[in-house]
Parts: structure tokens; C-alpha cells; sequence
């Protein structure tokens, strides 16, 4: 290791548990966090159509088209989430990655101290570390069958080095989504404290058995401390377009302009536009992935019956807890895919892979892997 800043960072590892499901195209692959609902039609079609604009094709405008920002306000607020002005409170990113890192390069100094909930993201918890922030873990705990957040050891977390909370809802890899009383508490600890949250809403929108969205930024005095991280990578299904924003309250804005020029730079203009295509989608788009979704969330709770797993409220994948298997999260031969999930993984003549948790969800207090549930198998 050259430089200490890398110290405590490990690689993502995925492209260990790729290469260990090889070209076998009988195996449903688990490992990385796609899917194979497909982007809105309409999105594609401009995006297409964008390819021969002139005007797209350009450096301009830095922190992004206005006809986005505008588009995405609109979103947030159509959604619940209070009134911003797109031009004015929003940046545009290439990707939620670098999102994040923007934002949190804007809201901590070295040394600061950033609330993360274990588990998390790997991609938050590492990105905190970059910045040169220290990370603070709050557990998730297993409460009735039901993912739920520590709300003494949240409170137990915040020091005077404390900056920022930083939480992603519906939260990946664990499938928890907080709670009103969860999300009240974090808005409490933040005025009490004077704390900002750092929000990733990328599953948002992802809930399932009928729960509905719920935006931390329109609780009571909390538009102004919300610092918003979106992308159209997951709800969409907008995977490859690499496109994200910060929505920056005030005049924080425009530190993240000047973080984002020299860290992203300028986002693909074909990219933003079927973006922006993509936003104005009715409703009924995402409520069809959804129940997609939930039925193979159902299918695979089914078939890992049986098996230490917490069942998600909302997202992409689940935890399976692979110490109580007799395994640890780095070396798990529990299988992340089956032969087309036609048995459970731990059966015999079952399809056996590494977890995808090899580096790419942080679990720090517990071993666990992690399945995608994002992908399509066969009926059993």
C-alpha cells in the first residue's frame, strides 16, 4: 500500500465472484447489483434520439442541464419531498458514486465523524474513509423478523466531531426502510445536534407490501439540512446511463458545483436528456418493477426457507447470515446463484458460488452475504 489514505480500503472483490461463476449459462447471476426489468421505453428512445443533438454533445453546461434539475424537483416533490429551485439548489453527477463523494467532500473536513449504520453500503462506508471523515456504526438489528435501527446506540453515537448521518432508504444491502419513528429520530438527533443528513435515495421508491415513500427532507426542519444523493441507476433501471445529481439546500450548492467540476466534470448530455424522459414516466412503471420485484423477493424467501435470512421491506437484495452456517463473509461457499434457482442453495446438486458480499456491502459487526434479488429466474 502507497498511500495511507488507502489503508483501510479493500477492493470490491466482485470481479473474484464473477470469475468463479464463469460463462455457465445455466447459472442465474447474483453477484453484482443488476436487473433485468428493462428501462422505460421511453427514456431509451430519447436517449437515442439525443445521440444526434448537436447541443448534447457538448462540455456545457458543467453542473448539468436546467431542464433536469427542473425535471428532478418536480420528482422529489410530486413524491412528498419539499420545493427546490433545480437551477438553483441541484448538480448533476455522473453517477450516484461520485454524488456521494461530492457531497461528502462538501460536508466534512478531515477528522469529522460520519454516522453509517452496519450494515451499509460498502460504497458509502469506503467513500467516508476517501474523504478523510471517520466512520461511526449504529447497528441494525433483527426485531421480529424485521431489520430495525438502534435508536439508543444512534443517539449514544453523536460526539462533537460528529458532521453528518449518512443513510440510504430503502437501505442496500440490508432491505431495511426506516420507519416513521426511525426517520424521526434521525431528524431530532440532526436539530438537536446540528448535524446534516447525507440521504442516498436510490431505492426510495423500491418498498414493498404496500409501504409507502417517505422523504427525510419534509420533516420539520429538515429541508435545509438534507443533503440529497439520487440517480435514475435503480427505480429506473438506468443502470449503464451513469447519471446522478446532489440536491445542495442554500448556498451549499455551490461548493458542490466547484467539487463536482473538478471530480466528474461534465455528465453525458445524451444521458441527461433520457433522464429527464425517464422522470416525467407515469407512476404505473415503477409500480410494475415493483411487483416484480416483491414476487422475487417472495420466491426467494420461499426457497431459502430454512435459512438464517432477514426478509427485506424494500430494494434489491437481502442478508443471509452466513456465521450462523458455520461461514464468514470473505470465504462463504454459500451459493449467491443456483442452477436457475430450481433448488435452494444449500442443497445438494445446487450451483455453488461465493456471496456477492465480497467487498461490496460493509458488515461489520456480523457475517453476512448478500443475493441480488433484482434478477429474473425461472417459475419453480
Amino acid at each position: 500500500m502507497s498511500v495511507k489514505r488507502l489503508a483501510h480500503i479493500p477492493g470490491f472483490n466482485i470481479d473474484r465472484v464473477a470469475a468463479a461463476a464463469g460463462t455457465d449459462p445455466d447459472v442465474l447471476r447474483m453477484e453484482n447489483l443488476d436487473t433485468d426489468i428493462p428501462p422505460p421505453e421511453a427514456a431509451m428512445e430519447a436517449t437515442r434520439a439525443a445521440i444526434g443533438e448537436d447541443e448534447a454533445n457538448s462540455w456545457l453546461p458543467f453542473t448539468g442541464r436546467d431542464d433536469l434539475k427542473d425535471a428532478i424537483a418536480a420528482y422529489i416533490e410530486r413524491r412528498g419531498g419539499p420545493r427546490y429551485d433545480g437551477r438553483r439548489e441541484i448538480v448533476i453527477t455522473c453517477g450516484e458514486g461520485d454524488a456521494m463523494l461530492d457531497a461528502l467532500f462538501c460536508v466534512t473536513d478531515p477528522g469529522d465523524e460520519v454516522i453509517l449504520t452496519d450494515p451499509t453500503y460498502a460504497g458509502m462506508l469506503n467513500r467516508v474513509r476517501l474523504v478523510g471523515a471517520t466512520p461511526r456504526l449504529v447497528p441494525l438489528r433483527v426485531i421480529n423478523g424485521a431489520w430495525r435501527l438502534d435508536l439508543e446506540a444512534l443517539r449514544a453515537a453523536v460526539s462533537d466531531r460528529t458532521r453528518v448521518v449518512f443513510i440510504n432508504n430503502a437501505s442496500f444491502p440490508s432491505g431495511w426502510v426506516a420507519s416513521d419513528d426511525e426517520w424521526a429520530a434521525v431528524a431530532s438527533i440532526c436539530r438537536e445536534r446540528d448535524l446534516r443528513l447525507l440521504y442516498w435515495g436510490g431505492f426510495e421508491g423500491v418498498l414493498f407490501d404496500g409501504r409507502p415513500i417517505r422523504h427525510p427532507a419534509a420533516l420539520a426542519g429538515m429541508r435545509d439540512r438534507t443533503v440529497t444523493v439520487g440517480s435514475p441507476t435503480l427505480e429506473q433501471r438506468m443502470i449503464a446511463w451513469r447519471i446522478g445529481w446532489v440536491v445542495a439546500p442554500g448556498d451549499l450548492v455551490n461548493d458542490v458545483s466547484r467539487v463536482h467540476i473538478y471530480n466528474g466534470l461534465v455528465p453525458s448530455g445524451f444521458n441527461q436528456i433520457g433522464t429527464r424522459v425517464a422522470l416525467g414516466v407515469g407512476d404505473k412503471d415503477l409500480a410494475m418493477a415493483n411487483a416484480e420485484w416483491q414476487r422475487r423477493r417472495d420466491e426467494t424467501l420461499r426457497q431459502l426457507k430454512g435459512l438464517p435470512v432477514v426478509r427485506p421491506a424494500g430494494g434489491w437484495s437481502l442478508l443471509l447470515d452466513v456465521a450462523v452456517l458455520g461461514s464468514t463473509a470473505w470465504t462463504s461457499p454459500i451459493g449467491s446463484s443456483s442452477k436457475r434457482w430450481q433448488q435452494p442453495p444449500c442443497e445438494a446438486g445446487a450451483t455453488r458460488l461465493p456471496t456477492g458480499t465480497s467487498g461490496s456491502s460493509s458488515v461489520t459487526s456480523r457475517s453476512s452475504g448478500w443475493l441480488c434479488l433484482a434478477k429474473g429466474f425461472i417459475e419453480p
